[in-house]
Order: structure tokens, then C-alpha cells, then sequence
């Protein structure tokens, strides 16, 4: 890597530090980063392919919750699939022309919006189902159409805010080619990533899960512990995939000093990566967890003819279930986290 840093996918940071520690940081830059990319890539298109075969084929868009999880996996994996060329840009140059930077650089912020909007959707589906379960039972049918409408709408504002970067996002140069977009505009582009891509779905997080979290603590009959313990999961690590890199963004945004700091180009690498495992991690917090997607995953693996013997342990999985659902009264049912 020549001397710029990649910040948010390779955007040029301004730093003319030719010191021996910022040497140090471009050899670790230019193998660690790549690297993580590259991972994320693998595990997000293995795990969110997964989740669309199964919402696809057997489980279908039966509630609204998986609507959005539908979305979610959509969204991520074509996230995910724009990490290959960045990697590569990484490790080289840019070397893919002047339209297909554009063009990645519109993917990756087209789809970086709806899987940050579309986590938004969940938390606030969860509050309604949970603190107002009789009514969103009753209106299930009309939830589903403003659902629908609601994930319509989510992907034509994410087109519209990803337009600066397409517009305005060339190939640019600095000892060699990297694909990014001018200073004119990072600061318009952080504002809008900042808001949308953070302190909404944390802003949403906090107030909604706060109201569920005293819901169940004052229900009888519902399996309390397990819920909670999701919920807590779930905060736990969007605070703590998100929260060091948006921090860090934020504090280097505060004063150009901070662009020239080798200790800062460190920060923002390593916490990119960690940002980017939420492509990881999204399939099994929002997915994997639920009985009913579990039972699908089992006939989807019986189906393919993977470990045949898993097909019995599936089954018996699947009357345990059942078993449990029964037992369930209409209005623990109604108030199930994940509409299990």
C-alpha cells in the first residue's frame, strides 16, 4: 500500500507521514485488513446465503418479522460481496476502472444502509410484539403490508443517500490508484453514515429494549431468562462491533491533527474490521436463533443429503418444539420474541 490509509473502504485519509511507524502501519495495514475482508466475506456469504435458501424455500414470508428478516441477509450479503475487490485494492491497486468504482462504492453503501435501518425495524417489531402482543396479533395482516412498504421505502432512501458517493466517487491517485471519493464531500458522507448507520439503531436499542426488558420482567408464564439473555446478546455486540470504530470516526473527524497520527490509522483499521463482523454475526443473532428457523435448517440439511444421521436428531428436535409451543398459552405466543 502506497502512503494513504484506507478509511471506510479505502478512502484516502490526507496523512503525509513518512515516518518508520507509518511504514509499519502500511506493511500491517496491507496484510491485516485484506485479510479480515476476506474473511468476512466467507463466513457472511455462507451464513447470510443460508438464511435466503431457507426463507426462500421453506419458511417463507409468513409474519412480519420475517420480512425484515428477509432483508437482512439480502442486504448483508451484498455488502459482503463487495469486500473481494477492496481486498484485493488492498493488497495491489485499484485496477477495476473508473465505473466499477463508482459502482462498488454505490453497492457497498446501498446495502451498508438497509442492514443498519432494517436492525432498526426488528428492535422497534420486537417492542410492539412483546408490549403491545394483543394488537399486533389482531393486526397481523395490516403489519405486513406497512412492513413490506417499510423495507420499499428503506431501500429507496439508502439509494438516495448513496448517490454522493456515486457521483462524486473516481478513481484517484496518490503514488498509485485507489478508489475513493475527494474531502469535499467525507464530511457530509460521515454525518449521514453516523446517523443512519449508528446512533439510530443504538437510539432505537436503548428506548425500545429498556420498555421490553420491564414488559418481561412483569410477565408470568413466559420464559423470561432466555429472552433477556437474547436481548442483552443482541446490545452487546452491535455495541460492540459498532461502537470503536463510529467513536473513533467521530473523534478523528474532530481535528485534522488526528489524520497525521499513526495510532489513529491503527485504530481505524482495526475497528473497521470489527465493524464489518456484523455481516458475520447478523444471520446467527437474527436468524439461528429461533426454534422455527432451526426446524428448517434441519429439513434443509436432511433435504441436501449433508450427515444424513443429523435427520433423526432434527426430528426429535422438532417434536421437542412442538411439544413446548403447545404448551404455550395464545398470549405467551403472541408476546414470543421472535415469533417462534
Amino acid at each position: 500500500m502506497a502512503e494513504y490509509n484506507y478509511e471506510d473502504l479505502g478512502f484516502f485519509n490526507g496523512s503525509n507521514d513518512s515516518s518508520q511507524g507509518h511504514q509499519d502501519f502500511l506493511r500491517f495495514s496491507k496484510f491485516f485488513l485484506p485479510c479480515m475482508y476476506v474473511v468476512v466475506f466467507t463466513c457472511g456469504l455462507v451464513g447470510n446465503s443460508l438464511v435466503l435458501v431457507i426463507y426462500v424455500f421453506y419458511q417463507k414470508l409468513k409474519s412480519l418479522t420475517d420480512v425484515f428478516l428477509m432483508n437482512l441477509p439480502l442486504a448483508d450479503l451484498v455488502f459482503v460481496c463487495t469486500l473481494p475487490f477492496w481486498a484485493y485494492a488492498g493488497i495491489h491497486e485499484w485496477v477495476f476502472g473508473n465505473v466499477m468504482c463508482k459502482a462498488l462504492l454505490g453497492i457497498y453503501t446501498l446495502n451498508f444502509y438497509p442492514s443498519m435501518l432494517v436492525l432498526t425495524c426488528i428492535t422497534v417489531d420486537r417492542f410492539v410484539a412483546v408490549v403491545r402482543a394483543t394488537k399486533a396479533y389482531n393486526q397481523q395482516a395490516k403489519r405486513m403490508a406497512w412492513g413490506k412498504a417499510i423495507c420499499s421505502s428503506i431501500w429507496v432512501v439508502s439509494l438516495l443517500v448513496s448517490l454522493p458517493q456515486i457521483i462524486y466517487g473516481n478513481v484517484l491517485y496518490h503514488d498509485k490508484p485507489f478508489c475513493g471519493y475527494h474531502e469535499a464531500i467525507s464530511t457530509m458522507v460521515l454525518a449521514i453514515q453516523m446517523t443512519l448507520g449508528f446512533f439510530l439503531p443504538l437510539l432505537a436499542m436503548i428506548l425500545c429494549y429498556s420498555v421490553i426488558i420491564k414488559t418481561l420482567l412483569q410477565a408470568r408464564g413466559f420464559r423470561k431468562h432466555k429472552s433477556l439473555k437474547i436481548i442483552f446478546l443482541v446490545v452487546a455486540v452491535f455495541l460492540l462491533t459498532q461502537t470503536p470504530f463510529n467513536l473513533v470516526k467521530l473523534i478523528r473527524s474532530t481535528s485534522w491533527e488526528y489524520h497525521t497520527m499513526t495510532s489513529f490509522d491503527y485504530a481505524i483499521t482495526v475497528t473497521e474490521a470489527i465493524a464489518y463482523l456484523r455481516a458475520c454475526l447478523n444471520p446467527v443473532l437474527y436468524a439461528f436463533v429461533g426454534l422455527k428457523f432451526r426446524k428448517n435448517f434441519w429439513k434443509l440439511v436432511k433435504d441436501a443429503g449433508c450427515l444424513p444421521y443429523l435427520g433423526v436428531s432434527g426430528q426429535h428436535m422438532y417434536s421437542e418444539d412442538t411439544s413446548r409451543s403447545a404448551s404455550a398459552s395464545h398470549n405467551v405466543e403472541a408476546t414470543s420474541m421472535f415469533h417462534l
